[in-house]
């Protein structure tokens, strides 16, 4: 899939040739590389029609090239960093695609703007990076550049978000299952509220939805409203966006309970925005949790989320695995050896409440 090991090669052979003062007639240069002469040789034929290059930027490229040891190099477009659990991403690609590995990451914040996000990737296309990862802040927005990086011939690959672009125009994509975590979420609030005798009762619910159009926002949403059409006295009295962060969260909590004096449960599409909401609970003087007035429970399943729930203030946590640094690895691996891959690549997820022993899962988890 790669371009960098035709360039690696090329270069080697004109370095070659230099050195023997082009002293081999029409015969190909040789190359200490010789699996590879025949791509070599074909690769010197299609550019024989290129501007040849000067001594000095022969050198100064295999020099390059053997300073990299002919790293894969992966620029990745991350929405930003605007919770624990994107921290968490970000960490599992830089701790993943290192020159120990045999990467070269590139790595951009875009700030949780789309507009930042396209020009990293057309930055990456311009720096011929051999594979393009993005975390997309949107779904939609995006056919032009992918259509600019397929046409460099650089393979894209999606994390975390999905984008509504044609199929063709990325190679697969690696996440949680969103729309199932939000039924799941839905499901455990029905076996919750039975268990306390509840489930008969009218049950007044508030959500904060994340950032409008993200894939995570819409599958949650979507998900956990299949189950509340399932039960006639669940009552969504109000969804708004928190835009995925803990301020945020805290501020549109504080404007439900200034709106309504009825929350039985609230709804957080992520655990950041579940921490401002509990904030904004506990400062109007009620409580959250099990042994609260409000039912809370959110997404992502941090260890800050597990801390919240040891210390009562969440009900449940739904997983949503950030570690998608090694899923993309594999992938990677497999396009250089030519190999197809799935299009849609689910990562592991559960689901975590204080009836279980929240301590000792916390240990063991990397997140």
């Amino acid at each position: 899939m790669r371009k960098k090991g035709l360039s690696v090669m090329l270069c080697a052979a004109m370095a070659a040739s230099l050195l023997a003062g082009c002293g081999g007639g029409n015969k190909p240069a040789e190359t200490t590389a010789a699996p590879a002469a025949a791509e070599t040789t074909a690769a010197a034929a299609d550019t024989t029609a290129a501007p040849e290059k000067s001594e000095a930027e022969t050198e100064a490229e295999a020099k390059d090239d053997a300073a990299s040891g002919d790293l894969i190099v992966v620029g990745y477009a991350q929405v930003g960093a605007e919770s624990d659990w994107r921290t968490a991403n970000t960490e599992s690609f830089k701790s993943t695609f290192t020159e120990e590995n045999g990467y070269k990451l590139i790595f951009d914040d875009a700030q949780q703007k789309q507009e930042n996000q396209i020009k990293a990737i057309r930055s990456f296309i311009q720096q011929d990076v051999d594979y393009i990862v993005v975390a997309p802040v949107v779904e939609t927005g995006w056919e032009a550049v992918l259509q600019e990086a397929q046409e460099a011939g650089i393979p894209v690959i999606l994390s975390d978000r999905q984008m509504d672009v044609d199929e063709s125009l990325y190679e697969c994509w690696v996440g949680g299952n969103f729309i199932k975590e939000g039924e799941t979420a839905g499901n455990w609030l029905a076996d919750y509220l039975k268990a306390q005798g509840r489930d008969g009762e009218d049950i007044n619910i508030v959500t904060l939805q994340g950032t409008i159009g993200a894939s995570a926002q819409v599958g949650r949403t979507e998900g956990f409203g299949n189950i509340l059409k399932q039960h006639d006295n669940w009552k969504m009295l109000d969804m708004q966006t928190g835009e995925f962060t803990q301020a945020k969260g805290q501020e549109v909590m504080e404007s439900f309970l200034k709106s309504y004096d009825d929350i039985d449960v609230v709804v957080a599409e992520n655990d950041n925005m579940a921490f401002g909401a509990i904030d904004a609970i506990k400062a109007a003087g009620k409580t959250c949790g099990p042994d609260g007035d409000i039912i809370i429970f959110s997404f992502d399943a941090v260890k800050a989320a597990f801390d919240a729930m040891i210390a009562g203030d969440l009900n449940a946590a739904f997983e949503c695995n950030p570690l998608h640094g090694p899923r993309v690895d594999e992938i990677i691996k497999k396009l250089e050896k030519g190999e197809t891959v799935e299009k849609i690549q689910y990562v592991d997820e559960a689901y975590f409440d204080t009836s279980m022993d929240l301590e000792s899962i916390k240990a063991e988890r990397a997140y």
